[in-house]
C-alpha cells in the first residue's frame, strides 16, 4: 500500500529507465487523450439516440439531456483529475478508493471490474464488432461468438507488445471514428435532400408533453446518455505509463470529455436535421437511417463499417487500460500474484492482460456477459460517486500531499457529480430492484475473496 503521507512520484521518477520488468511512461498527451476518446466512442452514439427520442418525444429535450449528461461526465472528469495527478500510478479508481476508504473498497471495485464491469464491456463490444461484420459476411450465432473471441485475442496479443503499440492502434482507430462521425455530421447538414432535411425538425415534438410528467423520462434518458459518455475515466488506469502525469493526466481527462460533448451534441443535431424525431424514435440504427437518406444504399454499408471501426477501437481501449487495475491489485497481494509480473522487454503486465482476455472470452462463449453487465451497470456509478467523494476525504485525510491539479469548481463540481451518481443508483434500485439486488450480490461475492487474499498476504 502507498504510505499514507507520501507524495506522488516526483518529477524525476516519471519515466522509468530500468530494463527490468517495470511499466514505462511512454504515453504522451495525445496518446492519453485518444485512449479516453476512443473508449467513449463505442456503439452507443449510433444506437442510443433512438431510445432517447422515444423517451422524450421532443428535440430540444433530446439535446438538453445530451448536454446535461456531458456536463455530469465533465464534473466527474474534473474530480478524478485531482486524484490522478495526486496518485499517478497504475490502477486508477482502485488506488483512489483504497486510499480514501480502505483496502476493502478498492478490492471490491477491482473485483467487480474483473468479474463483470470491464470484462463484460470487452465482451459486449467485441460481440458488437462481430455482429456488424455480419453486414458484409453472413455469420451464424456461433460464428459471431468466434469472431468476437478472435478480436479479443488479437487485441490482447497486440497490447502485450508494449503500451505504445496499443496506443498506436488506439490512436489510429480513434482518428478513423472521429472522422466518420465528423463526416456524418457535416453531410447531415450539407447533403441532406430538401425533401427530408429541415431545420424545422430541430423544433419538433412528437406528442404533447408536460413538465410534471417529464422527470421520469428524463431520468431514463440520462441513464442511456451517461452510458454513451462512459469511458471518460479510462486513462487513469494507465496513469503509471503517462509522461508528466501531473500535467498530462488532468488535461487528457478534460480535453477528451469536452471534445466528446461537442461531438455528441453535433451528431444528434445532424440526426434530427436529416430525420423527423418520430422516425428517429422508431429506428433500430439511427446513424444508418440518416446515412441512407444522405448517401443511399451506400450509407448503410458506410455506417456498418463505422460501427465496426468504433467498437474495435473501443474494445482496444478497455483491453489496454483494464489490465492495469489487476496488476496494481496483484502488486499488493490482493489478486493473483502472477498478475503483478511485467514483461522485461515489452514492459507490459502480460499475465494480467492474458487473464483479462481469457475471462472476457469465456463470457462471450457462455453468452452471459450481457445479463451480467445489466446486473451491475449501476454498480459502476456507486464507485464513480465514491471516487468523487474521495476528493473530499483525501483533502481532509492527507492535506500535506502535493496536489499538482485541484478540482475546478470545488466543492460544487464533485458534489453535483455525487448527487447524480446517487440519483442513478437509487433510480435503478427502484425501477429494477431484482437485477439491482443480484448485482449487489455479485459485488458482495468479493468479500470472501478479499478475506482470502488478505489472509494469504498476512
Amino acid at each position: 500500500m502507498i504510505p499514507p503521507q507520501s507524495p506522488p512520484h516526483g518529477r524525476g521518477e516519471q519515466v522509468t529507465q530500468s530494463n527490468s520488468g517495470e511499466l514505462r511512461r511512454d504515453l504522451t498527451l495525445l496518446d492519453s487523450t485518444m485512449i479516453n476518446i476512443g473508449s467513449m466512442i463505442g456503439s452507443g452514439i449510433f444506437l442510443v439516440p433512438a431510445t432517447i427520442a422515444l423517451y422524450l418525444q421532443s428535440s430540444w429535450l433530446v439535446i438538453l439531456v445530451w448536454i446535461i449528461g456531458g456536463i455530469v461526465s465533465l464534473f466527474g472528469a474534473l474530480s478524478v483529475a485531482e486524484l490522478g495527478a495526486m496518485y499517478p500510478k497504475a490502477g486508477g479508481q482502485y488506488v483512489y478508493l483504497r486510499e480514501a476508504f480502505g483496502q476493502l473498497w478498492g478490492f471490491l471495485y477491482g473485483w467487480t471490474g474483473f468479474m463483470v464491469i470491464i470484462s463484460a464491456s470487452i465482451s459486449a463490444v467485441a460481440v458488437g464488432f462481430a455482429t456488424y461484420l455480419g453486414y458484409f459476411v453472413p455469420l451464424s450465432a456461433i460464428e459471431i461468438k468466434l469472431v468476437a473471441i478472435a478480436s479479443i485475442v488479437f487485441l490482447t496479443v497486440i497490447n502485450c507488445f508494449g503500451v505504445k503499440v496499443g496506443a498506436i492502434v488506439q490512436n489510429s482507430f480513434t482518428f478513423l471514428k472521429m472522422g466518420a462521425l465528423g463526416a456524418l455530421t457535416i453531410l447531415g447538414f450539407v447533403l441532406t435532400p430538401t425533401s427530408s432535411g429541415s431545420v424545422s425538425n430541430l423544433a419538433s415534438v412528437c406528442h404533447p408533453i408536460s413538465l410534471s410528467n417529464i422527470a421520469g423520462p428524463i431520468g431514463l434518458a440520462l441513464v442511456s446518455v451517461l452510458w454513451s459518455y462512459d469511458g471518460w475515466i479510462e486513462i487513469t488506469y494507465v496513469a503509471g505509463e503517462v509522461r508528466d502525469p501531473q500535467r498530462n493526466l488532468p488535461r487528457s481527462l478534460i480535453f477528451s470529455t469536452l471534445f466528446i460533448i461537442a461531438m455528441y451534441v453535433s451528431i444528434n443535431l445532424a440526426y434530427m436535421h436529416v430525420l423527423p424525431l418520430d422516425t428517429i424514435s422508431k429506428s433500430e440504427l439511427v446513424a444508418s437511417d440518416a446515412a441512407t437518406v444522405i448517401l443511399g444504399s451506400t450509407g448503410a454499408a458506410a455506417v456498418a463499417l463505422a460501427v465496426m471501426i468504433s467498437t474495435f477501437g473501443c474494445s482496444n481501449g478497455f483491453v489496454l487500460t483494464g489490465a492495469r487495475i489487476y496488476y496494481a491489485m496483484a502488486k499488493e497481494r490482493l489478486f493473483f500474484t502472477s498478475f503483478e509480473k511485467v514483461h522485461p522487454t515489452f514492459h507490459t503486465p502480460l499475465p494480467s492482460l492474458v487473464g483479462q482476455g481469457t475471462w472476457a472470452s469465456l463470457l462471450v462463449l457462455t453468452g452471459t456477459f450481457d445479463q451480467l453487465y445489466t446486473y451491475v451497470i449501476f454498480a459502476s456509478w456507486i464507485f464513480y460517486g465514491m471516487s468523487a467523494g474521495a476528493v473530499f476525504i483525501l483533502r481532509k485525510k492527507y492535506p500535506g500531499i502535493e496536489r499538482p491539479y485541484k478540482t475546478w469548481g470545488y466543492p460544487f463540481t464533485p458534489i453535483v457529480f455525487i448527487l447524480f451518481s446517487l440519483y442513478l443508483v437509487l433510480n435503478t434500485l427502484i425501477e429494477d430492484p431484482r437485477d439491482s439486488i443480484i448485482g449487489l450480490g455479485i459485488i458482495l461475492l468479493g468479500l470472501p475473496a478479499f478475506f482470502y487474499w488478505t489472509r494469504k498476504m498476512k
